[in-house]
């Protein structure tokens, strides 16, 4: 399995500058695809926060909301996040030289707690620790 963290889902999603090579890698994965039920809300944040940027308009935001549903619905398994889960974060973001936030840290330990060894995220922090903990980390170029 794949994990997704959010920025490669906003970037399927609504337009940004690497919406095109995450799309062509969508289209080419043959792997199952997951994500933390995180991901639901940060998803909204992403498009709140766009709408209030005037990087997109209302319009926008719901159809990207329509096709984060339509992708949650057939290719995406969202994982549960056990209280344990938490606790692993926090104690990633206590490691100040990660440089990781909270949100992050969460993918990331939903992504160790699965057992998970491969991660899209367009998200260099966390490319970088998924990397220290032994998840290797995909690249768009």
């Amino acid at each position: 399995m794949v994990y997704l963290d959010t920025s490669v889902l906003v970037a399927l999603c609504v337009r940004e500058p690497k919406s095109a090579a995450v799309t062509a890698w969508y289209a080419a994965c043959r792997e199952d695809l997951g994500c933390s039920v995180w991901c639901v809300t940060e998803f909204a944040s992403a498009l709140g926060i766009k709408q209030c940027t005037a990087q997109i308009t209302s319009e926008q935001a719901a159809s990207a909301w329509q096709a984060f549903e339509r992708l949650c619905a057939s290719d995406l398994h969202l994982l549960p996040i056990d209280p344990s889960t938490f606790y692993r974060a926090a104690e990633l973001t206590l490691d100040a030289d990660s440089g990781l936030r909270a949100g992050d840290a969460l993918h990331l330990a939903v992504a160790l707690d699965a057992k998970i060894k491969h991660m899209a995220t367009l998200d260099e922090t966390l490319a970088r620790n998924a990397m220290r903990m032994k998840v290797k980390p995909l690249g768009f170029d």
